[in-house]
């Protein structure tokens, strides 16, 4: 029933802003000790319904962010905003993180908790209300937000896709 669709992007077009989600340092342990290298998972988006995300690995922690940053603009994908918020409610699912997305009233805000809210503020929606339900590890919230989102369709791509016409989606 639920088609998910996914417009990739082009980055060339559009200026790109990136925040940070996480930060881990891991560790490997050999014969000679242990070896340090970090991971790190970044998010971009254009804050105009343009977001993604993206893992990089590295012994140091700029290179692991550099790499993020060059990841996640692999992994576009097209948000529809209206009025500033999500066209309707959407869950989201990855492995064990369940995210739920509600659009909200002009003047709310992003109420979100971490992981979440930077891919929420990355992909220029300004008013909506979130929970996160199951796993609270950032990999998985920000993979189930980024699902939800390529979930939402708008009226006009509902329209389209059954083959009526605008009125006939909102009147039935």
């Amino acid at each position: 029933m639920s088609t998910i669709n996914i417009k990739r992007v082009k980055t060339s077009e559009i200026e790109l802003k990136d925040r940070l989600v996480s930060i881990q340092r891991v560790a490997k342990v050999t014969k000679g000790g242990r070896t340090f290298s970090f991971s790190a998972i970044v998010v971009v988006g254009d804050e105009n319904g343009v977001v993604g995300y993206g893992l990089g690995k590295a012994k140091e922690v700029t290179e692991a962010i550099a790499k993020g940053i060059d990841d996640a603009k692999k992994n576009l994908v097209k948000v529809p905003i209206i009025n500033n918020t999500i066209p309707h409610e959407q869950i989201g699912k990855f492995s064990g993180g369940f995210v739920f997305l509600k659009p909200a009233a002009n003047g709310t805000g992003v109420i979100a908790g971490g992981a979440m809210r930077a891919v929420l503020e990355s992909a220029g929606v300004h008013n909506v209300l979130a929970k996160s339900k199951g796993s609270s590890n950032p990999h998985n919230v920000v993979k189930a937000t980024v699902s939800a989102l390529s979930q939402l369709r708008d009226a006009h791509t509902v329209a389209q896709q059954r083959g009526i016409s605008l009125g006939k989606v909102f009147n039935g």
